[in-house]
């Protein structure tokens, strides 16, 4: 599926000049291995940089947050603010309250939601991928038999089952559901596993810097 149109990961990249080594390391799933040899954790980490260039070129796609703040909370296994040990399915990406969330790929929206830990949410497919979106501003109703998202405010009404295309305004970042902070949790699977958000901003960057060349 083609993308409506282009939006560079201009936050990312400004992130990226001074510290995406650092970060890779802490974002991969190297945690959840920790305890097994190097030689093993290089494979998983290649094999999921594998995963994340299935659907290249990514020059195309979309930065999924407007005013980038932070990475707060990596992919993998973490201390739960609320305590114990959790695997974390996404990664959370600190904005100011009310800055827009722009999808990441074009696709159409599979569900959206208001009744879970994720707070109002949205799930959009694209061919292979699936990606989420979660504690947004708004709330879920019912018209017509269909569920739609609403954020009055933010001048944003989201039907299930509509189309939206790369870089579309489909939210904004909130503090519903279970959260310690306003951000934007992103989770992406691909054919149905779940895969480091990332893996998948790098090779976002990479491909972006080779086509900016």
């Amino acid at each position: 599926m083609k993308p409506a149109h282009t939006h560079r990961i201009r936050p990312a990249r400004k992130f990226w000049s001074y510290c995406s080594f650092l970060l890779l390391g802490s974002l991969s799933l190297w945690s959840a291995v920790e305890l097994l040899s190097p030689s093993y954790r290089e494979a998983v980490n290649a094999a999921e940089t594998q995963l994340a260039r299935a659907s290249s070129p990514w020059s195309v796609a979309s930065f999924p947050v407007e005013n980038f703040q932070a990475y707060t909370s990596p992919f993998g296994y973490r201390e739960s603010p609320y305590g114990g040990t959790q695997f974390h399915y996404g990664l959370d990406i600190a904005a100011p309250t009310g800055s827009y969330i722009r999808n990441w790929w074009g696709g159409r929206i599979v569900e959206v939601s208001d009744d879970s830990a994720c707070g109002t949410s949205v799930v959009v497919e694209s061919g292979d991928w699936t990606h989420v979106y979660c504690h947004m501003q708004g709330y879920v109703t019912r018209e017509g038999g269909q569920l739609v998202l609403v954020d009055q405010t933010g001048s944003l009404r989201l039907r299930e089952g509509a189309e939206v295309g790369t870089g579309q305004p489909i939210g904004r970042v909130g503090m519903t559901g279970r959260t310690t902070g306003p951000h934007l949790h992103w989770g992406l699977k691909y054919r149905g596993s779940w895969v480091d958000p990332a893996l998948v901003l790098r090779a976002m960057y990479d491909d972006q810097q080779s086509a900016s060349w």
